[in-house]
């Protein structure tokens, strides 16, 4: 619990308005949770920011009132103050309300936030999510807490919400943007960002939704389990995982396309084998129609089971790979690099 206290902070009265992105990863998903990536020494993930966003706007008010209001889903919590919040059982806007827990605001104030990732779209939607709200609400409690912190901050209560362990790669590109690797050491996590150029990534890249949400049974901690529990079939998939990233590391940073493509296809085929349901048949039907017109490789962005899929493609074939994939059930987004991680306003648009 937040050690703050509860009644020496000045009434503030201008809106924070924070902004973060969501992600598309390469290579290593699934060994960020600790304590896998011990088991597999040299572990890093590799992944990209995307320019789609999340938001949380904080605006001050007189009153002791708490409104929490998530304008992209319409859940909304109201409370008439904290000892309300702290006492309520359950919320609407969980995520909201237990980041508010943590850091227990002085003051009254509505928290508006928003989303443009799609329901269930395996680009780390809520992580991104947890990183702005964590951010803005310690700026609008006067809490002085550095970038890591925030990161360490974010992933404890998402970790909280979801009640299994959470793995720390979707929080960096959400923090500093661009193209990442991020290092799975003994000694701690360290953050690389991979100097490429953000337009290279945008003319190779394809990143598409399948219009089904991500399943819930589908989720890293079956895997996890069965990892603890000494799987030897899964322990070698994790093996070959990390071998892929570290790979991908290399690849991705010396722009050697063709091997980006290999080793996007490997990780592809190693994650369809470590659990039922990673892939489905429109997945399949998807990728097959992009690997028809113009795509290289690709594989599903987090867990499986729905959700977006990253395609890596031919120099100038975007149009036919957006066209096959519309023609089959799918909806190809708007892939962007987002150059910046987490940034703040004073005051900004409406979320």
């Amino acid at each position: 619990m937040s050690t703050q206290p509860a009644v020496s902070l000045p009434t503030r009265s201008d809106q924070i308005y924070a902004q973060a992105p969501c992600r598309a990863d390469l290579a290593g998903s699934t060994i960020d949770l600790w304590p896998l990536y011990l088991f597999h020494p040299g572990s890093v993930t590799v992944n990209m920011a995307v320019d789609i966003q999340t938001t949380c706007k904080i605006t001050p008010q007189k009153v002791r009132a708490i409104h929490l209001k998530s304008l992209d889903t319409g859940r909304e919590d109201r409370f008439a103050s904290l000892d309300a919040l702290m006492s309520a059982k359950n919320y609407r806007h969980g995520l909201a309300a237990h980041i508010v827990r943590f850091f227990q605001p002085a003051q009254g104030f509505l928290l508006e936030s928003h989303s443009e990732s799609p329901a269930g779209a395996g680009i780390s939607g809520s992580s991104a999510m947890m990183i702005c709200t964590t951010a803005a609400l310690a700026r609008f409690t006067g809490r002085k807490i550095s970038v890591e912190q925030i990161r360490v901050i974010a992933q404890n209560i998402e970790a909280q919400l979801i009640r299994v362990p959470t793995g720390c790669q979707d929080y960096y590109p959400a923090l500093h943007g661009g193209a990442s690797a991020i290092h799975l050491d003994v000694d701690g996590i360290h953050h690389e960002r991979i100097a490429i150029s953000a337009v290279q990534l945008e003319t190779r890249f394809v990143l598409f939704y399948t219009g089904a949400p991500r399943q819930s049974g589908i989720n890293n901690w079956e895997v996890f389990k069965q990892h603890i529990n000494g799987d030897r079939h899964v322990i070698r998939n994790f093996s070959e995982i990390s071998r892929i990233a570290q790979e991908m590391h290399l690849a991705l940073r010396s722009e050697e396309w063709t091997d980006v493509a290999r080793l996007l296809n490997e990780e592809w085929k190693l994650r369809r084998t470590n659990a039922p349901g990673i892939t489905t048949p429109l997945i399949d039907k998807l990728i097959d129609a992009a690997k028809k017109h113009g795509a290289r490789a690709a594989k599903v962005c987090g867990a499986g089971g729905g959700g977006c899929v990253i395609v890596l493609i031919e120099e100038g074939t975007r149009d036919r790979v957006h066209a096959a994939i519309r023609a089959n059930g799918g909806h190809p987004l708007d892939f962007r690099i987002s150059r910046h991680g987490l940034r703040f306003h004073t005051a900004g648009p409406k979320p």
